[in-house]
């Protein structure tokens, strides 16, 4: 377990060090981690990264069922070209009987919070429990929401396991370099049901 003190030593140690560089140190405190997706747009980028270092490394996908069909066409490119080691989590509710009985409800209701628990954070809570991973490196960045804007590359998440965002300082240009030098795939028609605006939380690490 890291302490506050020691989260931001890494902080200041790593911040102006690359995502494989980054990624090498979080490896070397444990080889028990998993990284996260959703397939968003600049997901290729971190799958990129993080596979590249350890290609075997469990990838999580929680899918809420609501994704746009350009995003699971996508998320069959990424899969294949980057060979990865997929664990997909879905909600144990089928989207088409949740749309019957709840819908998707308006935000800032009890209605909302339901859902959001039904279709992320429950499915979330299972990959975890099943990985017992102690290192999750995800795609956060500085400049997403506010909440972001004040964790740096190393966070601890609320169940104290080390959040590792090795992009974190990078730009959506830099990162549009990083596709293309990389020869990997971007998509922008992305849909994510538990949130209103692009900057508001969903609840998964905040």
């Amino acid at each position: 377990m890291f302490t506050e003190k020691q989260i931001e030593e890494l902080n200041e140690a790593f911040k102006n060090l690359t995502p494989t560089e980054i990624i090498k140190k979080a490896l070397e405190f444990s080889g028990d981690a998993v990284v996260t997706t959703n397939f968003r747009p600049y997901e290729a980028a971190i799958l990129h990264a993080v596979s590249t270092v350890e290609d075997k490394i469990p990838v999580v996908w929680c899918d809420t069922g609501y994704n746009t069909p350009q995003t699971y066409r996508h998320a069959e490119q990424v899969i294949k070209d980057l060979n990865l080691n997929i664990f997909l989590y879905v909600p144990k509710q089928t989207s088409a009987h949740r749309d019957v009985v709840l819908g998707i409800p308006s935000i800032d209701t009890p209605e909302h919070d339901l859902f959001t628990e039904q279709v992320k954070l429950e499915p979330f809570r299972r990959a975890m429990e099943e990985h017992q991973a102690k290192v999750w490196f995800t795609n956060l960045r500085q400049g997403q929401t506010a909440f972001r804007n004040t964790i740096g590359v190393f966070s601890l998440s609320k169940a104290g396991v080390l959040k590792v965002s090795p992009f974190y300082y990078w730009s959506d240009d830099k990162l549009d370099m990083y596709l293309e030098e990389n020869n990997l795939p971007n998509e922008f028609k992305y849909f994510d049901p538990t949130k209103a605006l692009e900057n508001r939380e969903c609840g998964l690490h905040a």
